[in-house]
């Protein structure tokens, strides 16, 4: 039983680190998409003509 115990509390710990690591991350800009601004005035207008499709059906 002792060994559930240590199996959950080392889980736990490393789910803990994980979760330190991911927002770390994310707060040091490391998730940020720097390529699909620049292209989205590419495909804009095929954007507008898909919405425009689905809202006369």
């Amino acid at each position: 039983m002792s060994v559930i115990y240590l199996l959950l509390t080392l889980s736990i710990l490393v789910a803990i680190v994980f979760f330190i690591a991911f927002i770390y991350s994310v707060k040091k800009g490391q998730y940020d998409d720097s390529y699909t601004p620049s292209v989205r005035m590419l495909f804009d207008d095929e954007l507008v003509k898909e919405v425009k499709k689905t809202s006369k059906n």
